[in-house]
């Protein structure tokens, strides 16, 4: 990931240079975590860029911020149109892409209700997350000594900022240890998902991945995965997954926007099947990546053209 080439960024409703896209020391969401955002990825297509299902991030944005009580300044239609806004101004044919809703500064109190809402959409090229040997199944995951907080504790289906400080201990703790990824139980011991993805297991021909209630955040790509995987006559059982299923899977693979589709090869040094990509996730894969770049004219209500007015969301 670099932002070297990335010149413009949308801040508070205009497009400015990267360098004055700045924000106070004082700002709340700098002390406390208070803010939401997203990820989305635009694609390079036959037709131009294309954002990958840009009104279910939106409305996962606004959600979001109800959760939090954080009254976005803008409209759905002019967030998307500012999202396309700054992948033309820095001339991207794909890339990734971050819009994120904070509180300013106003004060430090807890309650940052009197501190104002910013909305900054930042944009740059990003490869897959977890490296570039990830689609044939090179990821090493292990299970991270900390735990998925609850729904008792903070709401897991918000993408809030403050949250991702579990994923980061659970990120470094994986990366010092040797391994490429984490993965997170929840407090029953029940997997729970990745530091930044959802988990699907493959056994006898039949995918299996969990649910809101088991602290996991709902992910679109999850979500698209399981339509895919339907389409392709595959079943999807959506339930607790236990971590003895994992390690005696078929086949095992990650989804996120980030991530987009890795296979997993082992879990602390135990071979997931062979150790390599299975038949179901290549296949997966190979139509997700299809849908993404417009090869695949079943999915492409998912694609929205950099080049088309927001308002045909």
């Amino acid at each position: 990931m670099s932002f070297e080439q990335t010149k413009w960024v949308w801040m508070n409703g205009t497009v400015v240079p990267w360098a004055k896209a700045t924000v106070h020391v004082s700002a709340h969401a700098l002390h406390y975590g208070s803010g939401v955002f997203e990820g989305l990825r635009c694609y390079e297509t036959k037709d131009g860029p294309a954002i990958f299902r840009l009104d279910a991030h939106l409305e996962r944005l606004y959600a979001s911020a109800k959760v939090y009580d954080i009254e976005i300044p803008y409209s759905r239609e002019e967030l998307a149109d500012a999202i396309c806004r700054v992948i033309s101004r820095n001339e991207f044919t794909s890339c990734y892409v971050r819009p994120i809703c904070f509180y300013g500064s106003n004060g430090l109190g807890l309650d940052p209700r009197n501190c104002p809402v910013q909305v900054v959409i930042l944009a740059w090229p990003w490869g897959p997350y977890l490296g570039s040997e990830e689609l044939e199944g090179s990821v090493r995951v292990t299970v991270s000594p900390w735990l998925k907080f609850q729904s008792q504790m903070m709401p897991p289906t918000a993408k809030a900022c403050g949250q991702y400080l579990n994923s980061i201990l659970a990120v470094r703790d994986a990366v010092t240890r040797g391994y490429d990824e984490a993965l997170l139980l929840n407090a029953q011991g029940y997997i729970a998902e990745g530091p930044g993805e959802n988990l699907f297991i493959v056994r006898d021909g039949r995918l299996h991945t969990n649910d809101e209630s088991q602290s996991i955040l709902m992910g679109i790509t999850r979500e698209a995965v399981i339509e895919i995987a339907g389409d392709l006559g595959y079943q999807v059982e959506t339930r607790a997954v236990r971590l003895d299923e994992l390690l005696n899977a078929d086949e095992a693979f990650f989804t996120g926007t980030a991530t987009e589709l890795a296979p997993i090869r082992e879990v602390d040094g135990r071979s997931i099947g062979n150790g390599n990509r299975g038949p179901i996730t290549r296949k997966i894969q190979k139509t997700f990546f299809a849908a993404t770049q417009g090869r695949d004219l079943r999915y492409v209500h998912w694609l929205h053209l950099v080049m088309e007015p927001a308002h045909t969301l």
